[in-house]
């Protein structure tokens, strides 16, 4: 199974950024998927993460209103849409897979390249 994260980026406070995961090799039952990410100097921590089918999903508190995950299970990818972004949202991204909905990254079975969002004052 492979996981390719793009579309972060330079965005100044108060912006938008929309980051996308395409999942590769396991298509016909999909998993669990999230979004954790870690900035500089601190541990990678939980920001989002939605159930197979797309009917549940869970979020830190910090992004609760700001950001939204999705997915499309027909085009094997999960987005974040993440706006109303805050210099402390600044990290490197990065999506991840799991065979259940979990807060805790040694959870992960799958990990994404990562993808850096830093966003400006």
């Amino acid at each position: 199974v492979q996981l390719q994260a793009s579309g972060g980026g330079l965005v100044q406070a108060g912006g938008s950024l929309r980051l996308s995961c395409l999942v590769s090799g396991r298509t016909k039952s999909p998993y669990v998927m999230n979004w954790f990410r870690q900035a500089l100097g601190k541990e990678r921590e939980f920001v989002a993460d939605i159930s197979r089918s797309g009917g549940r999903i869970n979020y830190r508190d910090s992004v609760k209103g700001r950001f939204t995950i999705s997915r499309d299970n027909r085009k094997n990818t999960v987005y974040l849409q993440m706006s109303s972004l805050q210099p402390e949202d600044t990290a490197v991204y990065y999506c991840a897979a799991s065979e259940f909905s979990t807060y805790d990254a040694r959870d992960v079975l799958h990990w994404g390249q990562g993808t850096l969002v830093t966003v400006s004052s």
